[in-house]
């Protein structure tokens, strides 16, 4: 005999919570575009930087309520090309792209074309490999490429640089130059859609013994960007550019030893 229908209709909270957080972080990005148009460039940094931490969330919101869904990985993914793609790459073309010299906003525009269609194509990718069992970086603990929202931080380094020195100075005007965003966003393109391994959560494993030591780190850079953010910013993106290096040669070391054992095996 069949157990009673439950009688209560609709979907269960915790399927919603995540989606929830997802959509406010492509809302979040898609503010940054509103703050950049009234030239407010700190607001429009805020606003993506918000997008990712909101990005970070969400998995795991939905892996705690067991929420996961492959409608929230669709979303989530949709979310990422506009709140790391489309936003970082309009705010980067009107604060200076649109300034590339007297044919300007031909060819800066171009750059941010290119930042858009790289997310969009390295999510693609992403999405593309969900359902497939051979990963080699994934089965390593590994990402593959720079992610999005890293990647939309990362471009944004040059507006950190102006940002830093309150957009004045000899400084601030090396780094609104367009001759220098566009070769920038350039190279970010290249991570963000390359094949090089980069580290993940799961593949840092830090000995126990500096375990106390992380977390003063950790509160000392959560303090650190409320109290001097850009300078922060800018430490932290020139941080994980000199991880890339170490990330290449670690999974290069883990491929030999899966080699030799297979070749012993």
């Amino acid at each position: 005999m069949r157990p009673p229908a439950d009688p209560r209709r609709g979907i269960p909270l915790r399927a919603l919570a995540p989606n929830a957080v997802t959509t406010l972080a492509l809302c979040s990005g898609l503010t940054g575009i509103l703050f950049a148009i009234a030239e407010d460039w700190r607001m429009a940094v805020s606003a993506v930087i918000l997008a990712g931490v909101l990005d970070g969330l969400d998995g795991r919101i939905a892996r705690l309520l067991k929420g996961e869904s492959r409608f929230g990985a669709e979303l989530d993914s949709l979310s990422d090309v506009i709140a790391f793609g489309v936003s970082p790459a309009i705010i980067l073309y009107l604060w200076s792209l649109q300034h590339l010299g007297e044919e300007g906003q031909r060819y800066g525009w171009i750059f941010a074309l290119a930042h858009a269609a790289g997310c969009a194509l390295r999510l693609a990718r992403f999405n593309a490999q969900i359902d497939t069992t051979e990963q080699p970086h994934k089965s390593a603990g590994f990402l593959t490429g720079v992610p999005a929202p890293t990647a939309a931080g990362l471009a944004m380094l040059p507006l950190y640089f102006f940002l830093f020195v309150k957009g004045q100075g000899p400084v601030a005007d090396v780094a609104r130059n367009g001759m220098l965003v566009a070769p920038w966003m350039a190279f970010i393109v290249f991570l963000m859609t390359s094949s090089l391994p980069t580290y993940s959560w799961s593949s840092l494993r830090p000995r126990r013994r500096i375990r106390m030591e992380l977390l003063v780190g950790v509160a000392l850079i959560g303090g650190a960007i409320f109290a001097v953010p850009w300078a922060t910013l800018i430490g932290v993106a020139i941080l994980y550019l000199l991880t890339i290096p170490f990330s290449t040669s670690s999974y290069a070391r883990i491929r030999q030893q899966r080699a030799a054992a297979a070749a012993a095996g």
